[in-house]
């Protein structure tokens, strides 16, 4: 086994579908599999899969605590992949972004192989691509890219660095803060992976915009993230 797909849910019923029939449509050169992490108590996005007669043998469905990064920790823990590649429920990738990230695992020191995809959001308007290119310059500039880009890391540099904080919010910015802080050099793919706008039209796309870089502030001055989920 290669790659684990780990995607942490809660209550996705809505678009689970999509991400799992775009993953087994791609063309993948070696062994793959798919964990679905449901975190609600009530399991309802597993159940949803099991009346939709999701029966393939690659799609593994695993049950644990609530909280993302608790989740992709489970994911984790009962994946059997070399490649971890952490996925969220309304995020898709593409046929050339995963042949580029095939290419440059086979290519590289995967002891220390990390990184992500550059943003993009399903949507037309015009204001998203401000927001896409934004947050690509930032995660290249931080080298600290966020989960709806896609990261995929390495079994034993996860392992290494103690997976994911225990933390209700900004479980990756710390992930991939600990990889900075072990002197590895994150990839930014030049393929764009993408992600539902959905949260943006719900919540306002100012507004989401805006809490979401005080909120990336507030946890790099020091407020502890289980203050900053009340505010989220």
């Amino acid at each position: 086994m290669q790659l684990s797909v780990i995607i942490p849910v809660y209550k996705e019923t809505q678009g689970i579908s999509r991400v799992l029939n775009t993953l087994l449509a791609l063309s993948i050169p070696f062994s793959c599999e798919i964990l679905v992490v449901d975190g609600e108590p009530e399991a309802t996005t597993l159940k949803y899969l099991g009346s939709r007669g999701y029966a393939d043998p690659r799609i593994r469905q695993i049950k644990s605590g609530r909280g993302r990064g608790t989740q992709m920790n489970a994911g984790a823990a009962a994946s059997r992949g070399r490649l971890l590649f952490f996925l969220h429920a309304d995020t898709c990738p593409d046929q050339p972004g995963m042949d580029a990230l095939f290419q440059a695992w086979q290519r590289s020191d995967s002891a220390l192989f990390c990184g992500a995809f550059d943003l993009a959001i399903d949507s037309p308007k015009p204001w998203f691509r401000i927001i896409e290119r934004t947050a690509s310059l930032r995660s290249r500039l931080t080298r600290i890219p966020y989960g709806d880009q896609g990261i995929f890391i390495s079994r034993s540099l996860f392992k290494e660095l103690g997976g994911f904080p225990d933390e209700p919010l900004m479980e990756d910015v710390g992930l991939m803060s600990s990889v900075k802080r072990a002197g590895v050099r994150p990839l930014f793919l030049d393929h764009k992976i993408l992600t539902s706008a959905r949260r943006w039209e719900a919540q306002g796309v100012i507004y989401t915009t805006l809490r979401n870089w005080i909120l990336i502030s507030l946890y790099n001055l020091g407020v502890p993230p289980g203050k900053l989920e009340s505010w989220y």
